[in-house]
């Protein structure tokens, strides 16, 4: 090879176009590829119900069957009564902001906070009437909405596709794992199914833990908005929920937007959001997360806030999601392969 530096220069040429257009492909494949990595998250999420329904004495078969109804009929009733009210007021609030904003400059509070040029509020009050004034802005409003639009179909037809998937997955998931199985040696194959299983059901037994939290968050959210008054309460605590399935970060986010959108109905009923979410926030850490998470895996917090972050940078809020029990996956293999056999060298 050295006495033909052509030959070598055309194969490693080969190489790098190769490995160009796979990774082209796998870009092209993203929104599939994260389908189907979705439907297997939600698919060990929901494996350890069905293994519940197992102990209480159901067959594997029925307790599949059971999952797939309750999952089917969770799905339907969200499609039929929760999405029409978060649609409408979610269109309810858009339609609003002006006569919100209105009312908010009417508070007391807001006029002595923007009073003077030199106030943070002032500040920020003249910067958004410039950007508003500012032609540029809505045409990137415009092209924005169109964006908007085409994800909206593009999520659409992504979660009826996650949707088909984790059904099929949930029905056949012992017999895939039975078929991936074969592909090991004989001699290792014991050792790895045994690891493989124990890393499924901590994931599994993470992303249902973390689902019961956000629930709870979410259900907390709704009750709290709605006795401060806060009129799209509904449509806040949805959003709350899916934020809250991004641990350590996701709570204190929600607790920032619920606190500045509450300001809109008074400061005090803001201060009350304010405080009763830091109580929240230490029942879910010292009471909730312990029992809910407690056969979990831990993820460290550091962890979660570079998966967040690397999982947001490469997919957005559904990437931020993934990241998580990716990273758990990732540190089981860790604790119960490499460092078991480190330990043997």
């Amino acid at each position: 090879m050295a006495n033909r530096p052509f030959v070598w220069a055309f194969i490693a040429t080969a190489g790098v176009l190769v490995a160009l257009a796979i990774a082209a492909a796998l870009l092209s494949l993203s929104g599939v590829l994260f389908s189907v990595f979705a439907a297997i998250f939600i698919t060990l999420g929901l494996d350890p119900l069905v293994r519940w329904f197992e102990r209480r004495g159901m067959r594997r078969g029925f307790a599949i069957v059971t999952v797939i109804v309750l999952f089917v009929l969770v799905i339907a009733g969200l499609l039929w009564v929760v999405v029409p009210l978060v649609v409408s007021q979610a269109a309810a609030f858009i339609a609003s902001l002006p006569d919100l904003y209105a009312k908010l400059q009417q508070q007391d509070w807001y006029q002595d906070a923007v009073s003077g040029s030199g106030g943070v509020l002032g500040n920020v009050y003249a910067w958004f009437v410039d950007l508003l004034a500012d032609p540029t802005t809505w045409a990137t409003i415009g092209g924005g909405a169109l964006d908007i639009g085409i994800a909206i179909i593009g999520g659409i037809s992504s979660g009826f596709f996650i949707f088909v998937l984790t059904i099929y997955f949930i029905a056949t998931l012992d017999a895939s794992k039975a078929a991936i199985s074969t592909l090991v040696s004989a001699s290792h194959r014991a050792r790895v199914v045994d690891y493989a299983e124990r890393i499924m059901q901590n994931v599994g037994r993470y992303l249902s833990g973390m689902v019961i939290l956000a629930f709870f968050n979410a259900t907390y959210s709704f009750i709290l908005l709605t006795l401060v008054g806060q009129p799209f309460a509904l449509v806040i605590s949805v959003a709350a929920f899916f934020i809250t399935l991004i641990p350590l970060i996701g709570t204190v986010l929600t607790t920032i937007v619920m606190t500045a959108l509450t300001l809109f109905v008074s400061p005090t009923a803001a201060l009350i959001v304010l405080v009763a979410m830091l109580v929240y926030m230490q029942v879910e850490a010292y009471i909730l997360t312990p029992r809910v998470m407690s056969k979990a895996v831990q993820v460290p917090g550091s962890i979660v806030l570079i998966a967040a972050l690397a999982g947001g940078t490469l997919a957005g809020l559904p990437g931020a999601l993934v990241a998580i029990p990716v990273a758990a996956g990732i540190l089981l293999i860790v604790k119960e392969v490499v460092v078991p056999w480190k330990a043997r060298t």
